[in-house]
């Protein structure tokens, strides 16, 4: 499984700041760190909030899942813009879609409620890293194959995009406190488990 650092390109960019709108709080300073094993208290408490409490491993899920499924949605697009893709891989980048889609609006909105920016400060790019996301060269490939080509490269690309978001879920189930949160997590681990097998079957038979 490849383990790229964060990249994020031109449609990816475009719909995470889209999504994200104005919710982010320039004043929250940059990201928590990766050791979470410290973390259990509550980022922001607040007395009498009826806000449930969230730590910093709740926010690094969010912050981090959101460029991630945002690359999904770029990649999914890329492959419902092309011609001549078997059905199955197709409504297989329409599912994905449209069910990572919503879940950055939700975790965008968590954010902006915990009052913590939505995105990754530009200094945090070269510190923390991301299981699965797609360099600038993978896109550019993925953009240019077409037929039976693209949608190998395509299953292959989105089983190491899928991997990489089952390791940060877990993360988020064993060392988040936002119930919220951490219910997202366990749904991304089973769908997105499932979809691996899914994809791995569909490119047997390809």
């Amino acid at each position: 499984m490849n383990k790229t650092r964060y990249i994020v390109t031109g449609t990816a960019v475009a719909t995470l700041l889209a999504l994200a709108g104005c919710g982010s709080n320039s004043g929250s300073g940059s990201m928590p760190g990766m050791d979470h094993g410290t973390s259990s208290a509550p980022a922001n408490p607040s007395a009498g909030s009826t806000e449930p409490a969230h730590n910093a491993a709740d926010s690094m899920f969010a912050q981090m899942m959101i460029p991630h499924h945002a690359q999904a949605v770029e990649m999914a697009d890329t492959m419902l813009a092309k011609q001549d893709i078997p059905a199955a891989v197709t409504e297989l980048a329409t599912r994905i879609r449209a069910a990572q889609a919503p879940e950055i609006e939700k975790m965008t909105g968590w954010l902006t409620s915990w009052n913590e920016s939505a995105t990754m400060a530009a200094g945090d790019h070269s510190s923390h890293s991301m299981d699965g996301m797609m360099s600038d060269d993978d896109l550019q490939k993925l953009e240019a194959a077409q037929g039976t080509e693209a949608a190998k490269l395509f299953l292959t690309q989105m089983i190491a995009h899928h991997e990489g978001a089952v390791t940060m879920a877990k993360t988020e189930t064993n060392q988040g406190q936002n119930p919220e949160a951490v219910q997202l997590s366990k749904g991304i681990v089973a769908s997105q488990e499932n979809e691996i097998q899914e994809m791995k079957d569909l490119l047997a038979g390809l």
